[in-house]
């Protein structure tokens, strides 16, 4: 009875831990839908992982479906592609630590009223309206000279010269033989004086001739004016004739300040303007004025215009010829409201202007190119005509980074405007590397017609080079023709001119052009490089604040 207790106890035991076994398997397998079903969601980011396509900044070629390090070089592979990008083909799509990397930063675009401090570079010139000529009346040698100086102060009838005139003894001598006819012939002496008159003699010198009875050799020349002697154009013992200009004279106690505007800085300015200038020679004073002129006509050597202002000098601090540099800030309040964005964000290629937006709700940084029409230029940005609205999101920081990103691609590009069709997933097998998944390779196959443009984007990649070198110039002026010679060579696509460093920084394409012919250009628009030498007429025709030479 023992025994057969025991073993019905077993049997027992047993049944209950097969049916334990079998409750633990429904309860588990009942959940997951059976040992070989997946759960919809670990197949979605399965999916996701293979359609990730990950490569190498430094070699494009590299493709590999998980992140690790090139093959090649060792850096750190960055996202390529990310799932869903494929969606849109101007979306380029980056991951949050190629964003850190490349530096890139965004910006929200906003309307505000535009204004500009324009820099402005000229000299001190005398009031035109105060130049005066002191002239020979009759024909003559100089006797004396008692102003032969030039700067010498002059006051009106100060004694200039004497001058011996033939013509005028003959004169003198007709006026005394008029005078012993007057009773006779009244006419006669009054014609006799007129003549003298119109030889500039006043009327006690002739009723001294008369009165002396004497014929006098020398005739004195005076002064008509007072001011400053800024040219003398004769020399004791010059014979000069009847309108000759003995000296100019210039009254400086009003002068004008005549500066140099560049054609591109001429929307702001208009006359009523206030403008501040100083002069390094003399330092801590500020001076204000307002535009009274500018010139209608531009120079077509120096693409300027000529801006005056008109200045009280009482003590003639300002001499001149002086150098003077002029700030005339716009007022933004006469200006209507306008989009403004960094010139840091803008591309540039050719007549083209490119920014990057950012495409918001996405999971990842997206941007998409987007080609813009730019407006007045202002001193560290842009005003947008068209292309952008307000409130949108613009790459500001970083945008040359985020375009070799969509080269990589295949999307559009600055370079690149059009899509190249680059297939994400293409396999190397040279390289050893992992094969992404069989989607991958059904892509590759139904790519393999655009493997040619494929190869033009990474050779127009290792096209485009990046250079820098000095060049010689002075200030705004300096960098607006620089950046304009550089950026007019066929293959460049980016100029920069660092005024403080005297260096130009400079994209380009080797295909279109070469480092000798941007030198040359630079060189022919008038300003020395390390390689080229500007000719020396070109030079002499920039205005004398760009002339850098001998500084």
């Amino acid at each position: 009875m023992k025994a057969l207790h025991l073993i019905r106890n077993k049997y027992i035991k047993s049944s209950l831990l097969v049916f334990a076994g079998l409750l633990l398997g429904w309860l588990i397998f009942s959940r997951s839908g059976g040992p070989a079903e997946k759960r919809p969601q670990e197949v979605t980011r399965e999916r996701q992982e293979e359609l990730t396509i990950w490569t190498c900044a430094m070699h494009p070629q590299i493709r590999m479906n998980k992140p690790g390090r090139c093959p090649i070089c060792g850096m750190d592979l960055i996202v390529l592609r990310e799932p869903g990008a494929e969606s849109d083909d101007q979306a380029v799509v980056m991951s949050e630590s190629a964003v850190k990397l490349a530096e890139v930063q965004t910006s929200i675009v906003t309307a505000g009223k535009s204004s500009k401090e324009v820099l402005l570079y000229g000299k001190i010139k005398p009031d035109e309206r105060l130049l005066q000529s002191e002239t020979a009346h009759v024909p003559g040698r100089i006797e004396k000279l008692f102003v032969n100086v030039t700067g010498e102060t002059v006051r009106k009838g100060q004694l200039l010269a004497q001058v011996y005139s033939p013509e005028l003894v003959t004169a003198q001598k007709e006026l005394l033989e008029a005078v012993t006819l007057g009773d006779k012939y009244p006419d006669v002496p009054e014609a006799a004086r007129e003549k003298l008159r119109n030889w500039k003699l006043s009327d006690q010198q002739i009723s001294d001739i008369e009165a002396s009875g004497k014929v006098s050799a020398s005739f004195s020349i005076y002064a008509n004016t007072s001011g400053v002697i800024i040219n003398r154009r004769v020399d004791q013992g010059d014979y000069v004739s009847r309108g000759d200009v003995l000296f100019d004279v210039a009254d400086l106690s009003h002068v004008w300040a005549v500066f140099e505007a560049y054609e591109s800085d001429l929307p702001w300015i208009a006359v009523g303007q206030k403008i501040s200038f100083t002069s390094r020679a003399i330092p801590g004073k500020n001076y204000v004025g307002r535009i009274s002129f500018v010139d209608p006509v531009i120079d077509p050597v120096t693409r300027t215009a000529s801006v005056r202002v008109e200045l009280a000098n009482p003590s003639l601090r300002l001499k001149p010829e002086l150098f003077v540099n002029g700030t005339v800030m716009t007022d933004p309040e006469k200006n209507s409201r306008q989009l403004i964005i960094p010139h840091s964000s803008v591309l540039w290629t050719g007549t083209r202007s490119i920014v990057y937006v950012k495409i918001p709700g996405t999971e990842h940084p997206t941007f998409r190119m987007r080609e813009i029409t730019l407006g007045a230029s202002l001193k560290d940005s842009y005003v947008v005509q068209e292309g952008l609205k307000d409130g949108e999101e613009i790459v500001t920081n970083g945008a040359f980074s985020v375009d070799a990103a969509a080269q990589l691609a295949g999307k559009h590009s600055m370079m690149n405007p059009e899509e190249t069709g680059v297939a994400a997933g293409h396999n190397h097998a040279d390289m050893n590397v992992e094969s992404s998944s069989k989607s991958d390779q059904v892509r590759h196959s139904t790519t393999e017609m655009k493997v040619m443009d494929r190869s033009a984007v990474r050779n127009m990649n290792a096209n485009i080079e990046r250079i820098e070198f000095s060049v010689a110039g002075n200030c705004e002026m300096c960098k607006d023709r620089i950046e304009s010679a550089a950026r007019s060579v066929t293959g460049v696509s980016d100029a920069e001119w660092d005024i403080e460093k005297r260096q130009i920084h400079i994209s380009f394409d080797k295909k279109k052009t070469d480092v000798a012919a941007i030198h040359k250009t630079i060189a022919a628009a008038g300003h020395d490089t390390d390689k080229e030498t500007a000719p020396q007429k070109v030079y002499d025709s920039l205005p004398e604040c760009c002339q850098y030479r001998n500084r």
